[in-house]
């Protein structure tokens, strides 16, 4: 298949190009740029988001940029690098062992269980390793921010939100049931 006609079915947004080229082709490229630029773990997936988000925002701008004068690959490469040096600060860093979930002194824990809960889920998200995936969570779900200014504060489009949401419950989800097999074979504590 030509540059063009990768170009074209990119614009067309094919589903099955865009996936072969980006996922599979453009594989050991992004996972370089990513190894090169992150000094710390970056989703494959959420990377390949941004890029595509990039490329295809305004009517596919940067993409029918594309001159020809150098293969789409290299053109991918030197634009995906850009991009990852400019949100490199923008992505969350897992800094440490701290809890991203913070508790809040001002409001009276009234029960136990409430507790015990909020010990759990900090427990939980410590096992994450993803840590933007924790912070995620705990803004929409424990913080109830506001989908549109989440997004607007991490510089990323409300649908990549929802779409890191979903990926951090599932996450969220496979630690607790690790967990729970775990206590069941009397290895949680």
């Amino acid at each position: 298949m030509t540059d063009k006609e990768l170009v074209e079915g990119l614009i067309a947004k094919d589903g099955k190009l865009t996936h072969d080229f980006l996922f599979v082709k453009c594989r050991p490229l992004f996972s370089k740029i990513i190894s090169y630029v992150f000094n710390y773990d970056v989703e494959y997936d959420e990377f390949v988001n941004m890029v595509y988000e990039h490329l295809m925002s305004d009517d596919a701008k940067k993409l029918r940029q594309f001159q020809y004068k150098s293969t789409l690959t290299q053109f991918i490469k030197v634009v995906a690098t850009n991009l990852a040096i400019q949100k490199r600060n923008l992505v969350i860093e897992d800094k440490g062992t701290d809890n991203l979930y913070i508790e809040n002194n001002d409001e009276p824990v009234s029960t136990e269980s409430q507790l015990q809960a909020r010990m759990d889920l900090e427990k939980l998200f410590s096992k994450m390793k993803n840590k933007r995936y924790v912070y995620v969570l705990q803004q929409l779900v424990i913080e109830d921010v506001e989908p549109v200014f989440l997004a607007k504060s991490m510089d990323i489009t409300v649908d990549n939100l929802y779409n890191i949401k979903r990926r951090a419950m599932k996450e969220l989800t496979r630690v607790a049931q690790q967990d729970v097999t775990s206590y069941k074979k009397g290895k949680a504590y």
